[in-house]
């Protein structure tokens, strides 16, 4: 399966991968209205697909992206006021745009190259794994344009980073290179190739239940934060959930008999 989404994202579905590539190469993946939109409904699309069992996003040419093309927002400031309304249920569409990853029940990877800038970025810490080239260059860059990042990074960054080092690198908006924020554990690992790099992930990923992967990401976003009463809450009702499904059984099974399981698609949904 291979679709092209409001002409700026292309997906393409491929032995259980979900790969998600930004389409601008010309502005070096700069974020505009149709390429919010269409990570928007790629997300949306891989969410029908239980097949999926992994996403790779990554940027087309010399970048991953640029962050937000300013100029095409500015052109259009009633559009731009009414793209703060909530798109989703807690989400505005920049929003949305980064947080549609976190939301579905598969592991994101995305591969990062060249600039990774501003609204760019929070796409990417929104995935579950990064992998960048050691020479990428990063930046919470929005202090440039006298703005705050608001597209999740609030979320995103405090599970990352001390706050003040979110505070440093969001009041400097200063360049890092993929090797340094490997150093600050903005990034999962670096690789000089990225995309190779998460393809493996996702292999190795896929040879675990769907079911157990997906719960393994709800789990952790769900109590990294709470209490423990509540974490152990959610532990148990997970993990009863799990134990009724197919593919539990069939990791089991496979174990037992040592041999490779055949697991069904995923089932879970959070």
């Amino acid at each position: 399966m291979q679709s092209l989404i409001n002409g700026r994202v292309r997906l393409e579905v491929k032995d259980g991968i979900a790969w998600v590539r930004l389409s601008r190469p010309e502005k070096f993946n700069g974020l505009d209205w149709d390429l919010l939109q269409g990570l928007v409904g790629a997300a949306r699309t891989i969410r029908r697909l239980p097949e999926v069992r992994a996403v790779i996003l990554h940027g087309e040419g010399p970048a991953f992206s640029s962050g937000l093309d300013f100029g095409t927002f500015t052109r259009q400031p009633v559009r731009m006021v009414r793209a703060f309304l909530k798109y989703g249920r807690n989400t505005n569409l920049f929003q949305e745009a980064c947080w549609c990853w976190r939301k579905l029940p598969v592991p994101v990877i995305a591969a990062l190259h060249g600039r990774c800038y501003g609204g760019g970025f929070q796409i990417a810490l929104a995935a579950d794994f990064r992998i960048a080239t050691p020479d990428c260059e990063c930046s919470i860059m929005e202090i440039k344009w006298g703005l705050i990042p608001d597209m999740t990074g609030t979320v995103t960054l405090r599970e990352l980073v001390p706050i003040d080092v979110a505070k440093q690198l969001t009041m400097s908006g200063r360049l890092f290179s993929g090797a340094e924020a490997k150093r600050m554990n903005l990034v999962t690992q670096v690789s000089d190739d990225p995309l190779a790099a998460a393809e493996a992930m996702a292999h190795e990923l896929m040879t675990r239940s769907p079911d157990a992967v997906a719960a393994a990401k709800s789990l952790f976003h769900r109590s990294w934060f709470a209490s423990v009463r509540r974490a152990f809450a959610i532990e148990s009702r997970i993990q009863f959930r799990l134990l009724r499904g197919d593919n539990q059984r069939i990791a089991m099974r496979a174990n037992f008999d040592k041999k490779t399981p055949v697991f069904r698609n995923r089932r879970f949904k959070d």
